[in-house]
């Protein structure tokens, strides 16, 4: 079965929130980053991290999943859902062959 693949992009609260995160809100984000570890390692992330954006910052991440189930659970149960609000795009993701 193919994959589908999403661009995310984790919108902040605020457009200053990369520069001023209260320390509840760092918290949150650290068990955000720390939630999305294992879905590098098993490849279902094909990258992830923080666009240093001047207009403010925000997250993004292109995901491979087998489901538009599996991407809701994905991101329903990311700690950093409700501080922060995603917006999801399906995508046709170039990526390395598997030899």
């Amino acid at each position: 079965m193919e994959k589908k693949n999403f661009f995310l992009k984790l919108n902040p609260p605020r457009s200053t929130f990369m520069i001023d995160m209260t320390d509840d809100e760092r918290a949150i984000m650290k068990k955000h980053v720390d939630y999305w570890k294992p879905y590098i390692e098993d490849e279902t992330v094909i990258v992830l991290g923080p666009v240093m954006d001047s207009k403010g910052g925000y997250g993004i991440a292109v995901v491979a999943v087998d489901s538009d189930e599996h991407l809701k659970k994905l991101i329903d149960n990311d700690p950093a859902n409700g501080l922060n609000s995603y917006e999801v795009h399906p995508m046709r993701a170039v990526t390395k062959q598997k030899k």
